[in-house]
This record gives C-alpha cells, sequence and structure tokens, in this order.
C-alpha cells in the first residue's frame, strides 16, 4: 500500500513555495541548536535533496498481503527471533510493537520472519547470537518546514479536513493508516513518560531539547545491506551510550514525516555491532527498558519472552528509520 503521490505533493510544493523564505531550512534549524550534534542517517535521510518532487517523498508499504508490517510501519525493520525463549509475532496492520499499552492477541503470535520481537539484556555481549532480518528502509517520507506541518490540522477530530488538503479519499486504505497514526499519537503516555509526535524536523529538536537538554547525542540503526532472516553475532565493541534517561523517536506511517516521540529515565541505549552469517554487517542500536510496570500485561513482548512485568529489563533493535536522543 502507498499514498497517493501527485494530489498530496502539488498541495505541499504550492504551500512550500509561500512558506519557502519565511524560515529557516530544517538543516540549519538543527545546527543553530546542536551544533555539536551529527544528524543521524535516520534524519538526513528524509531530507532528500531533490525536494519533495522525489518519488520516495511518502510511505506506507506493506508485506504481501498487506495484514504483516515490519518495525516502522514498514518504512524499514528488524525482526529478532526468540529462539528457544519464545515465539516469532505477527504484527497486525495499524499497530506497532512501540506501543506498550497494546495486548498482543492469539493471533499475532506465530511465525513470520518481517515482524519484530523483542529480546532480553542479558543477550548483549561478544559472542552472542540471535536470528535477525534487518530491513532496507524504503519509498521514504521527507520532513516539510514546521509552518508548513503546523497548517495541516492532526487532530481525529479534524480527519475530513486533513484528508481533503491532502486529497485522500476517507474511505481509502490511506485514510485508515492515517487515523490509526494519528489515533495511536493521541493516547495518553504510560506512566514515567512524556510523549509527542513531531510532525516536522524542528519540532523533534526543540521537544528533545526540552526533555534532555543541547548537549545530546542523536543515534540511530545503520544496516549495510538488506538481509535474509539470518544469525547474527555480536562481535566487539558493544557500548553503552546513555542510561537512565533519553527520548526514542519512532517513524509513523503518513504522507510526510511525522515520529512519535517519548521520553523516559527508565532506559539503556546501546550501540551493538552485529555481522550477519553472509559477513553482512548492521551498526545497531539498541533500546533496553528497564521499567516494564506500566505495559500492558499482555504485551507482545512477555508473551514471547515469558517473563513479567517489572521483573527484566526488555530490549529490542531499533530499525534504521528511527532515532534515540541521549545526553553525552
Amino acid at each position: 500500500m502507498g499514498f497517493h503521490l501527485f494530489p498530496i505533493i502539488t498541495f505541499l510544493m504550492a504551500s512550500l513555495v509561500a512558506t519557502n523564505n519565511a524560515e529557516l531550512s530544517p538543516q540549519i534549524y538543527w545546527k543553530s541548536l546542536l551544533p555539536e550534534t551529527p544528524m543521524p542517517k535516520a534524519i538526513t535521510s528524509l531530507l532528500h535533496p531533490t525536494g519533495l518532487l522525489n518519488e520516495k517523498f511518502t510511505s506506507v508499504d506493506y508485506e504481501g498481503d498487506g495484514t504483516d508490517v515490519n518495525v516502522g510501519g514498514g518504512n524499514g525493520g528488524v525482526s529478532v527471533g526468540a529462539g528457544k525463549r519464545g515465539k516469532p509475532v505477527h504484527v497486525g496492520v495499524g499497530y506497532s510493537p512501540f506501543d506498550y499499552v497494546y495486548a498482543a492477541t492469539e493471533t499475532q503470535l506465530h511465525h513470520d520472519p518481517n515482524v519484530a520481537l523483542f529480546f532480553l539484556e542479558e543477550t548483549l555481549h561478544h559472542g552472542s547470537q540471535m536470528n535477525l532480518h534487518f530491513t532496507k528502509p524504503s519509498n521514504l517520507p521527507s520532513f516539510i518546514p514546521r509552518r508548513l506541518a503546523d497548517s495541516i490540522p492532526f487532530a481525529s477530530t479534524k480527519a475530513k479536513e486533513i484528508f481533503k488538503k491532502l486529497s485522500i479519499k476517507p474511505d481509502s486504505d490511506d485514510a485508515k493508516s492515517m487515523i490509526n497514526t494519528i489515533v495511536s499519537c493521541e493516547k495518553p503516555a504510560i506512566s514515567g513518560e512524556e510523549k509527542q509526535c513531531v510532525n516536522s524536523l524542528e519540532s523533534m529538536v526543540d521537544f528533545c531539547v526540552s526533555k534532555i537538554g543541547k548537549n545530546v547525542a542523536a543515534v540511530s540503526t545503520e544496516v549495510s545491506k538488506e538481509s535474509v532472516l539470518q544469525k547474527y553475532t555480536v562481535t566487539k565493541g558493544v557500548k553503552k551510550l546513555g542510561e537512565k534517561e533519553g527520548v526514542v523517536c519512532h517513524l509513523q506511517n503518513y504522507p510526510y514525516a511525522v515520529f512519535y516521540c517519548h521520553e523516559t529515565e527508565t532506559i539503556e541505549t546501546y550501540y551493538v555491532p552485529l555481522e550477519g552469517a553472509d559477513g553482512s554487517r548492521v551498526k545497531a542500536i539498541a533500546v533496553c527498558h528497564t521499567d516494564t510496570l506500566g505495559w500492558n500485561p499482555k504485551h507482545l513482548a512477555f508473551q514471547v519472552l515469558k517473563v513479567e512485568p517489572g521483573t527484566l529489563p526488555i530490549c529490542h533493535f531499533l530499525p534504521e528509520d528511527h532515532v534515540v536522543w541521549v545526553p553525552k
């Protein structure tokens, strides 16, 4: 499934003409607030040099028959084989495994190589092996300037106006995907977290700086090439990048770049170098949640790993199109 590009691009390009000279570019805005923080690949890949005329403006690409999605809503992802500890998990349309209030159903707990799995922190050591499937992001959306983003409603009560502005058919799959994203953004944060869905790079920077300051690192997973489901070995160089405090931003299904960002003081962030059986390498970023008491007891992580909420840290790798912000 993919958004119909022409009417959306026509609207946004016309709007950009009016806003082009009214504000700093997203890149300059980043540098003005974060001069010592390099942009991660997950950000630069959404700043297409050819602008909104690029055919890769939008993303929402479901696998197979439209009922399976990779982590990150089909833009890119990682599937982790649970081995003897549990089963792979089927993720249905409109569901994000990073929505911790969601209860996975029995029908979602079956074998599928193109879905996300969680793992335990004890796995993150040199020589450890896991069955993983990393995908390369494709058909990525683009960031649009803040002023333009703020001029477009983003609320479930404004659905008709949104669809009209972006020429989306209200009864289409595109519309359903957009509403799923908006509703997810409107849900209250779980205990101990603060969340915000950001619709521009500038608003992402502002949210993260307001939570953890300007002396930060922004990191994302980097995949050398897309792989099949295979065994990956953790090589030397595992490094803890941050502990307790951080902001994690997940790219959502939307015609332009929207990230679900949540700040917490109960995560640990790791850089994890991986080598696949085929020789491919991944500079992976893993996030471990040390307090899961606020999660739904039937969240897929607990069902797969056979652990209880609030007992052991729950970890997951991030897809290439997600970002973690941690204090330096």
